[in-house]
């Protein structure tokens, strides 16, 4: 997600470096340009304009014109901008004084309520919280199999009546089932249809009205185009949303959508989905996705995934090295075998600095044979050549793509990609991104 957005971005602030002080004009340019680059990732018109007037109110008064780090005052203004986008803080869910906590997901049929009610109660789990899910969409009998079955595979209990056509009466007794199992968390699985209509949003009134729920969250395709806002706004009018919930955002490059949705209602992102697996559901953290979209990676993602896969010790080096902007190709290979043990090669790639500018074919590409062939790179390297990359002739790398059956242009991608990441963590560390906030 927001891969399309980071690398147009990525584009204009490199041409932007290259122009030293800028003029007026100059900023004008980068912002269409920035405009262009928001359109194109399915942002909302009106909230593009809104974000590209905010940009340029404070490009002005901030002096960018004639300064002479212009990039890098552009760059902490949009990131301001987007982090308060986004929202500027996560949001705690609303959890009932007296168990259980009601939790309705509602939205567009196709939208992935039921996968998304079995990650949550995943999620819900790794709190320390006891979910019970509750199957009320009674518009397609295989919806209710479907969230059995996923209950099943994550061993939380599922309230289900298959001869009840009353979705309200499935909810109103699910609430009493998950009171007298002492589960603290009930999640409501509703009906969607393929487009809003007043029987669908009257059913999820009357639940709503029924149960008095402590959460709604309103869960959507992160692959909606312009017609997002409107889906959203119909939906927080009617049922008054506490949050939303991004699906899909694994095989979605552009992100507007979230970008869209978000400003329009106001209400906060909760989660997203990045994956099938019924653990695939990430808190949505808005300044680290900020950072995300210009290109500055998740640092701080990244460690907390490698510290699942890494000894205590080990994370605290890594850690350490980053900050220092110290990090080299034995780091790397540690790190890919680290992977292994995380999962998808390409999720993680896409919280480094400057991922988005690896070449799309070896990003798309990426999966075990994608690291074993990094790794075959790493290994036929000697210990020397992985801590100072700079000492990797040709002579060195003919020798490196020969023993790991690659190509020279491969291994230079590989370096260059290892620059480009040390360039960014120095960035960060300049600018107070990352880590503790530079103060005003």
């Amino acid at each position: 997600m927001f891969d399309s957005l980071a690398s147009a971005l990525s584009g204009v602030f490199g041409r932007l470096r290259k122009r030293g002080r800028l003029s007026e004009s100059d900023v004008d340019e980068f912002l269409r340009e920035i405009r262009i680059a928001l359109l194109e990732a399915d942002v909302n018109l009106a909230v593009a304009k809104q974000f590209i007037a905010r940009i340029r109110e404070r490009a002005v008064g901030e002096h960018v014109i004639e300064s002479l780090t212009p990039d890098q005052t552009v760059l902490t203004i949009i990131h301001s901008e987007l982090t308060q986008l986004l929202g500027s803080e996560p949001v705690r869910f609303n959890w009932s004084p007296s168990p259980p906590t009601v939790i309705v997901l509602c939205g567009l049929q196709g939208s992935g309520k039921t996968t998304t009610a079995a990650k949550l109660a995943v999620w819900l789990k790794k709190q320390g919280k006891s979910p019970m899910l509750a199957a009320c969409d009674l518009q397609r009998p295989a919806a209710i199999t479907q969230l059995k079955v996923l209950g099943d595979s994550i061993e939380t209990p599922v309230f289900a009546d298959f001869d009840s056509k009353d979705p309200v009466s499935v909810a109103r007794r699910a609430k009493q089932e998950c009171s007298r199992l002492f589960r603290d968390v009930l999640i409501l699985d509703t009906a969607g249809r393929l487009q809003i209509d007043e029987p669908l949003m009257q059913e999820l009134a009357a639940i709503k009205t029924e149960l008095r729920p402590d959460e709604v969250l309103l869960v959507a395709d992160s692959t909606t185009g312009q017609e997002s806002t409107q889906i959203a706004e119909r939906f927080d009018e009617r049922l008054s949303l506490t949050g939303l919930i991004f699906s899909k955002t694994d095989g979605d490059t552009r992100g507007g959508a979230v970008l869209s949705m978000r400003a329009v209602t106001g209400k906060p992102v909760r989660f997203v989905g990045i994956g099938e697996q019924t653990d695939a559901l990430e808190p949505f953290i808005p300044d680290r996705f900020a950072q995300r979209i210009l290109g500055f990676g998740d640092i701080t993602g990244l460690l907390e995934k490698a510290q699942q896969a890494i000894e205590p010790d080990s994370a605290v080096r890594l850690t350490d090295r980053v900050r220092q902007g110290k990090f080299d190709l034995e780091d790397m290979l540690q790190q890919l075998r680290a992977v292994r043990k995380m999962g998808s090669l390409k999720s993680v790639l896409k919280l480094l600095p400057g991922a988005h500018s690896l070449p799309d074919e070896l990003v798309d590409g990426v999966g075990e044979s994608g690291i074993s062939r990094i790794e075959a790179i790493l290994l036929s390297m000697t210990p020397k050549e992985r801590r100072n990359p700079d000492i990797l002739d040709a002579s060195r790398k003919r020798r490196i793509a020969a023993g790991s059956g690659t190509s020279v242009q491969e291994i230079n991608r590989l370096v260059k990609q290892l620059d480009e990441m040390k360039r960014q963590m120095k960035h960060l560390t300049k600018k107070a991104i990352f880590g503790k906030k530079k103060r005003r």
